[in-house]
């Protein structure tokens, strides 16, 4: 068995994007219009793990999607949970959890998915603002 991907449904194609491609770092690997079915499938993939990916499901006739806490969250390994955080924030993204540990925050994309990210390795120092700043929100 190999593990192939993870799908989540979007809303908006443009801001999805920005959030996981510009703001997390992942890389658009392929994508499929369906005309038939009217969707659009966007598959994304993280430079270390190419194998893994994220399909983007987006359905061409508007659809309200709830978030259902079943599905839990994605999560992704960083090298410095800081700086990945920092780099987030100045882009406009709401940290949920900070790193106050050095070591795992949260962050929500466009469409409310949970996003993990973990500092690889040890973790770090705690630092501020993130030592000293409140959750916000769900995660």
């Amino acid at each position: 068995m190999k593990y192939l991907h993870t799908m989540i449904r979007v809303s908006d194609v443009d801001k999805s994007l920005d959030f996981f491609c510009n703001k997390l770092g992942l890389t658009e690997t392929r994508r499929q219009d369906n005309e038939a079915g009217r969707y659009t499938l966007i598959f994304l993939a993280a430079g270390e793990s190419p194998d893994s990916e994220i399909e983007l499901t987006y359905n061409w006739d508007p659809e309200e999607y709830t978030g259902g806490r079943n599905f839990g969250h994605l999560a992704f390994a960083v090298d410095n949970i800081h700086e990945t955080c920092k780099r987030l924030m100045d882009g406009g993204v709401t940290i949920n959890r900070p790193p106050r540990d050095g070591h795992m925050a949260f962050v929500r994309s466009p469409d409310g998915i949970s996003i993990e990210l973990l500092q690889k390795g040890d973790a770090l120092e705690p630092e501020e603002p993130w030592a000293s700043m409140e959750s916000t929100g769900e995660w």
